[in-house]
This record gives C-alpha cells, sequence and structure tokens, in this order.
C-alpha cells in the first residue's frame, strides 16, 4: 500500500519537473533566442507608416515637364487613442469648424476604432508644419507624408487626366492591392497607364512614446520595406503648339487634334473649354468638380476622342479613293455641276456653278455635286435592287479608315462615331426600299455619318502616308529604357493603291492655294487641306478644317473643329495654319493682329435654354416697369397703360420669338 503511494507520488514530481523544464526551456528560448516575441510585445509601441511612392512624371516629347509631385500632409487619426484635448485650438490651426471635426471624427470611429484613418487631406507642408509643433498636445493625431501631382503650365488637362481616391470597386478590382486613401488614375494618361505610373508602397515602422511622438526606427529598419517610385512617361505632346491651341480655342467649343504621320505620335490635343488641371488637386478639388459638372460647355467632356460631328466635306477625299480604288472613275472622270444635284425627287445644293468637274477639281471647289455622282455610281454599281449588299461593302470600306470603329488610343473612354448599319435605313423606309438618292447625304459627309476629331486627323495621316496610318497614341515611350509599345510601330493599310492618292492631294493642294481656304496659305509651306461647313441641327453650323503639311514628307496632320462657329474657312482654317507654321517653324509669319483676333473672339453659343430664359425674364421685367409706371399716375391714365401693359410688350414679343411662344403655349 505504501510502496504504490510512493511510486504514485515520484510519478507526479517526475511531471512536474518535467512541465518545468519545459516552461524555463521556451523562456529561455524566446528571451535570449527568438526575438519575434519582444517585437510583437512591442506592437503597442510601433507604428506602421506606410511609405507612398512618388508616382511617375510625365513629360512631353522635347522633355518638359507636364506633370510633377508635391508634398502634401494627410492628417491621421486612431480614435481609440485619442484623448481628451482642446478642439477649438485643434479646429483652429487646420482650418475647420467644430461641426466639420465632429463629422471626420465620426467617419474615422465608423472606419475602425483601433485602425489609422484620414482625418483631413493633402494639407500643404506649411499648415502641417505649423500643426505639427502641437501635435503632441493632440494624441491619436499623426502626419503621414504624401505627394499629389502638379502641372507647371497648367496645360492639356483633358489629356494628361486627374488622380482621386480609389473606391470600393477599385480596391476589389485590384486584388487587395489598393487600399482606403490611397490614389488612383480616374481620367486620361492617369488612367490607362496607372500600372506604370502608381510605383510600389513601402513600409517604416517607427517608435512611439506614450503621447505619439516618434522616438525613431524600429529594429533599425531591418523590418522597412523602400517604396518604388513610378515610370516615367515621355508624352508625343509638343507642349509648344498645344498651349498655342489652347489660346487660340479659348472661349470656343471644340477641338484640335495635330498627328505626325510617320509615327502616329499625337502633338497636340486640345479639347475646349478647358479647365486648369491643378483645380483637381487639393482640398478644393470637390468644390472645383461640381462647379465644372454645372458647367453648361462641359470641360470635363474629352472632345477630341468622345464629341461626334458629321464631318462634311472633309469626308469627301474619302469617297473619291474608294472610288478610285473600286474603278467606278478615274482622275479624268468628269460631271457636270449645274449648281445642284437631283436625288430621286429633291435636290442637293452646292455653292457653286463648277460646270464640268473632275476628282481634283470637285475637291479644290468642294462641289457637292460630283460627289453625290461618285456616291450614285458606288452604290449603284451592282443595280438598284442590291442596294444593301453594296452599301454594306462600302461601310466596311470606310471602316477600314478609321470611321465608325475605335482607332484603340491609349486613352479610356473613347468613342467609336458612327457610319450607319443599313438595318438604320430599313427601319426608316422599308427593307430593300431605299436607294443611293435616299441616302445622298452620307456623299457630303453628312446625315448619319459621325466622326471624333481625332478620326478626322487620323484621315489625315492616311492621305499623307498614301495609305495606310499609324495607330494614334500619346506616350511615346516608357520608364528610362525608353519602351515604345510595338501596336504603336505597325502600319495599317485601308485598301487604296498608293498610285489613287496623288490625284486626290492634287485638289487637296488647290483647296489652300486657291480654293476655299486660301487664307490659310502659308508662304513657303505646300500645305493640303479641306474644308468643311457642318450642318448643326440645334445651331450655326459647324466649323471645319483637316489638313497635313508639307506636301511631300508630310511633318503634320490636323483637324480643327469649332463649334457655331459657320463657314470652315474662317475659323477652323486659320486657326490649323498657325498651328501648322508654328510647329514647323516654331514661329507665325501672320501678322500678330490677325492671330490676336481669333485667340481674343468669343464664339461661345448661348447655353442651352437661356434664350428662353432670357426672353422669359425680358417679358416679366416689362410688365413689371409698367405696372410701375402706372402706378405713378392719375386713375383715368392708369387704365389705358395697364391695356398697353398687356397687349403690346407681349405682341411685339411673341411676333420677334415664336420659338418661345411654342413653349408657353405647352
Amino acid at each position: 500500500m505504501n510502496n504504490s503511494f510512493f511510486e504514485r507520488r515520484y510519478i507526479i514530481a517526475a511531471i512536474f519537473i518535467t512541465f518545468m523544464v519545459i516552461l524555463l526551456g521556451r523562456l529561455f528560448y524566446i528571451q535570449l533566442v527568438d526575438d519575434r516575441y519582444l517585437y510583437f510585445a512591442n506592437n503597442n509601441v510601433i507604428r506602421k507608416k506606410v511609405l507612398f511612392p512618388a508616382r511617375g512624371p510625365i513629360l512631353d516629347r522635347k522633355g518638359k515637364i507636364l506633370v510633377q509631385n508635391e508634398p502634401v500632409y494627410d492628417l491621421m487619426v486612431i480614435p481609440k487613442q485619442v484623448q481628451p484635448f482642446d478642439t477649438l485650438e485643434f479646429c483652429k490651426l487646420i482650418g475647420i469648424d467644430m461641426e466639420g471635426f465632429h463629422k471626420r471624427f465620426e467617419k474615422a470611429r465608423g472606419h475602425s476604432v483601433y485602425l489609422a484613418s484620414i482625418f483631413e487631406k493633402q494639407m500643404s507642408v506649411s499648415l502641417y508644419r505649423s500643426l505639427q509643433e502641437k501635435l503632441s498636445d493632440f494624441p491619436g493625431f499623426y502626419g503621414q507624408l504624401r505627394s499629389v501631382r502638379s502641372y507647371p503650365d497648367s496645360a492639356a488637362a483633358q489629356f494628361l487626366g486627374y488622380t482621386g481616391e480609389v473606391r470600393d470597386k477599385d480596391i476589389e478590382k485590384s486584388g487587395g492591392y489598393y487600399r482606403l486613401g490611397d490614389y488612383i488614375g480616374i481620367t486620361g494618361v492617369e488612367k490607362a497607364y496607372e500600372d506604370v505610373l502608381r510605383g510600389q508602397r513601402g513600409v517604416e515602422n517607427q517608435m512611439v512614446d506614450s503621447r505619439n511622438v516618434p522616438k525613431g526606427r524600429y529594429a533599425n529598419g531591418a523590418y522597412d520595406t523602400a517604396a518604388v517610385a513610378g515610370e516615367r512617361l515621355i508624352s508625343s505632346l509638343d507642349l509648344k503648339i498645344q498651349k498655342l491651341g489652347e489660346k487660340l480655342m479659348r472661349n470656343k467649343v471644340g477641338s484640335i487634334v495635330a498627328i505626325e504621320p510617320s509615327t502616329g505620335e499625337i502633338l497636340a490635343f486640345v479639347s475646349s473649354p478647358t479647365y486648369d488641371p491643378n483645380q483637381m488637386v487639393g482640398r478644393e478639388r470637390g468644390n472645383n468638380m461640381a462647379r465644372m459638372y454645372q458647367d453648361p460647355y462641359n470641360p470635363l467632356l474629352i472632345r477630341p476622342i468622345q464629341a461626334y460631328y458629321p464631318p462634311g466635306s472633309s469626308f469627301k477625299p474619302l469617297d473619291g479613293l474608294i472610288a478610285l480604288q473600286e474603278g467606278i472613275i478615274n482622275p479624268q472622270t468628269t460631271f457636270f455641276c449645274p449648281h445642284y444635284y437631283m436625288a430621286g425627287n429633291h435636290r442637293v445644293g452646292c455653292e457653286h456653278f463648277d460646270g464640268p468637274t473632275n476628282l481634283s477639281k470637285g475637291i479644290a471647289m468642294s462641289c457637292n455635286t460630283y460627289f453625290c455622282n461618285v456616291f450614285d455610281r458606288l452604290i449603284n454599281r451592282n443595280g438598284p435592287k442590291r442596294t444593301r449588299q453594296t452599301f454594306i461593302d462600302w461601310k466596311a470600306k470606310v471602316n477600314k479608315f478609321g470611321f465608325g470603329v475605335k482607332l484603340d488610343v491609349d486613352l479610356p473612354n473613347e468613342k467609336k462615331g458612327n457610319v450607319p448599319a443599313p438595318e438604320r435605313y430599313d427601319k426608316i423606309f422599308g427593307e430593300n426600299r431605299w436607294r443611293s438618292s435616299s441616302i445622298i447625304s452620307l456623299a457630303i459627309g453628312q446625315g448619319e455619318l459621325l466622326a471624333t476629331p481625332l478620326q478626322l486627323a487620323n484621315i489625315e495621316c492616311t492621305i499623307a502616308n498614301r495609305g495606310f496610318y499609324y495607330r494614334p497614341h500619346l506616350i511615346k515611350a516608357i520608364g528610362d529604357k525608353q519602351i515604345t509599345k510595338k501596336e504603336y510601330t505597325e502600319r495599317n493599310f485601308v485598301g487604296v493603291d498608293e498610285q489613287y492618292f496623288e490625284p486626290v492631294i492634287d485638289g487637296m493642294q488647290q483647296v489652300v492655294e486657291h480654293g476655299t481656304a486660301v487664307g490659310a496659305r502659308i508662304p513657303g509651306i505646300v500645305m493640303c487641306g479641306k474644308t468643311g461647313t457642318v450642318q448643326n441641327p440645334h445651331g450655326k453650323n459647324h466649323s471645319i478644317f483637316v489638313a497635313f503639311a508639307p506636301r511631300d514628307t508630310p511633318k503634320i496632320a490636323i483637324a480643327v473643329v469649332v463649334e457655331n462657329a459657320g463657314f470652315g474657312s474662317s475659323w477652323a482654317a486659320p486657326i490649323a495654319s498657325y498651328m501648322v507654321e508654328e510647329y514647323l517653324r516654331d514661329t507665325i509669319t501672320k501678322p500678330k493682329a490677325q492671330v490676336e483676333y481669333i485667340m481674343n473672339a468669343n464664339l461661345l453659343p448661348p447655353p442651352k435654354g437661356s434664350k428662353v430664359k432670357e426672353a422669359k425674364q425680358t417679358k416679366a421685367d416689362s410688365l413689371k416697369k409698367a405696372k410701375a409706371d402706372s402706378a405713378e399716375k392719375p386713375q383715368p391714365v392708369l387704365k389705358s397703360v395697364k391695356r398697353k401693359a398687356k397687349k403690346q410688350p407681349s405682341a411685339v414679343y411673341y411676333a420677334n420669338q415664336p420659338a418661345v411662344r411654342r413653349d408657353d403655349e405647352q
């Protein structure tokens, strides 16, 4: 019995001794061998500071900086660490009110009471320095160094785009790369090249004391990772002509696109009205953006790739090229122009009585009659019963020139324009019940035909290159290695033989030398172009001009669109000539007063609905004035004046403003 008790006692003692040895051994290992647990224990005094990389700069083709970085600070907060403090003084230091403080703090608490979140964004360095001196009085708050975009020349806003904070869907799409508070490209090149511009985040572990004051790097930086800056982008843009284009388009609605035909590099990318890209940075960004959204002229629209216009007469050379390739006409084919063209039972007018007209003359004089005849032959070459199939073939050939399809420029949200499908006409006229005369407006670039300014400029590249184009692009090289994407070096042929371009180019040269764009002629430079006065159902016609120069070894192709400006020769053509000469010669030889006249002209159309509102206000003011006048006269005169106030002003008003009258009657 006793022996059994003593045996159990030794077994129990052995078990306790074994546990003690294990515990002591583990303690020795933790304290002297493995220091991870020491680091874990110190987590409550270690702050992980994210190192945000510098976003890659963007330069113009000559190395001038378009976009660079500027340091700012985000004020961070960890709600659990916040202790009572003088909130009035705090609000005064960072420039907010008490309502703003509580709103921000509750948002941070909603995010997490233990994790840091942004309390105030993008504080300037000077503002943060004034706060930093007293930051130890506000436990739970600390500064996070960031960088935001800065635009030294305030140019090319729609091309460059802007950055903003990531949204939940951005975080989800990135597979966790982005975190709350990160910045991402929202539009333009900033979005298109986000992967190379953003760089790679780093982490720095800092020791802090009980007052949240940094006390140096943890473990001498052994657990830190360095941030990797984003890649530099060299754009194809020429800043000098870009800024000139923006000045020429000031107080106008429209676009300028200039391309180097031999590479497809976009030299100018003007969208007007524009805005200062610096307005999309800083604490006023939200207010600035709200104003732009309310602007009736929509400066946020990227017109070179998103605005649609009928190409008008600028489309005529393309139809001529297709007809030459198909053998429908030759350069000497002549049609008689009696000042109009009869399409079935309706007449298409022509600006001139051109008489016998061949291809080159038809282009030079912009003869509607000539190109209506060409289009009629194209669509009816297999007989009127096969109009639908012939039209499908014609549409495919037009698409090869880059009309009605995306050119896949390196910007997001490019639109493809429109070359109508036969189904549209089946719906309008009935299946197989339409002929070339039904759609004759396509012959002169009107009707349902729509193009972006980029597509118009690309057509000029195709003609300049005698049958092919390079895909238009805005970034010519990426990073220090100057990487160029392969797809930008490949030729895209349009299916027209080189020999057929010369008579078309002859006509385009005549347009500038003694035709509709003679005012755009540049002494010593042979420029080939085409004017367009595009019908606009919503107001005055649009002014369009397309061109390339010089004729041999072309260096620049250009398209200019000025909305509601009238004739192509009046506004678009001179703007294009200034841009071309500035690029080729680095100067403009036209009289300075002439250039300044174009720059200072205000061609902004009235905002939609403004005429109606103005007319209604005029009527109301007239009635109000009549009543005020009548109140000052004796009673017998009062009745007479009241009759005039009710009848005469409204009768005159309605006679001059019938459109508003219809609106009132609704």
